[in-house]
């Protein structure tokens, strides 16, 4: 069965070397897609990744200007985390969407989270804050507290956690923004810096 399949997708003999030339081309771009843009870095929990995209700057800023930082970072809120398929699954969605849109040059000028992407983060909001939201002192104290905590979503109360009110790198004027390492080898880099401009 197997044979006959390898027969069957084998090109005659003409075409052979056309073909793995054409395979090979392929994948060599393929590799370097990878590498340029840094695929293998979402693989990770670092939250420097989310700036490999520039435009990602104002909410890396803003959240490491907050109190979440010391406990959380970005896949913490922004992937589900009932099982390690779904939370990959959703981050390879995500990040296609993302790629595609900022490779186009389609991204918004205000970037305002998807309903899927609101659905986890309001998921990983309760995950984490679970024992707030079942306290008694709570409950007896904040006029409400049940109702509140069943029928919203968290940010309609707390909006400025962990992002600030405003997106933007005026929120945060002295943030700090690690720049993504550049994707040019340095031993290219060497050789273009050595390379004298002809006159």
């Amino acid at each position: 069965m197997l044979i006959k399949l390898i027969k069957q997708i084998t090109p005659p003999k003409e075409w052979r070397f056309p073909v793995l030339i054409l395979c090979g081309i392929f994948a060599g771009f393929g590799i370097y897609s990878f590498y340029i843009s840094k695929a293998h870095s979402y693989l990770s929990d670092q939250p420097e990744t989310c700036v490999n995209c520039h435009i990602m700057a104002p909410q890396y800023a803003t959240w490491n200007h907050s109190s979440h930082r010391e406990h959380a970072n970005c896949n913490d809120c922004h992937v589900p985390h009932n099982n390690v398929l779904n939370k990959y699954f959703f981050k390879a969605k995500d990040g296609m969407r993302h790629a595609s849109m900022f490779t186009l040059r389609m991204e918004p000028q205000v970037i305002f989270i998807h309903e899927a992407g609101r659905n986890v983060v309001h998921n990983n909001c309760i995950r984490c804050h679970s024992n707030l939201l079942l306290d008694p002192k709570l409950v007896l104290t904040v006029k409400n507290q049940e109702v509140h905590a069943t029928n919203r979503v968290c940010w309609e109360c707390h909006r400025e956690v962990p992002h600030g009110r405003v997106n933007s790198l005026s929120s945060v004027p002295n943030a700090r923004v690690p720049l993504p390492e550049s994707p040019v080898p340095a031993w290219l880099e060497n050789v273009l810096k050595t390379e004298k401009p002809k006159n």
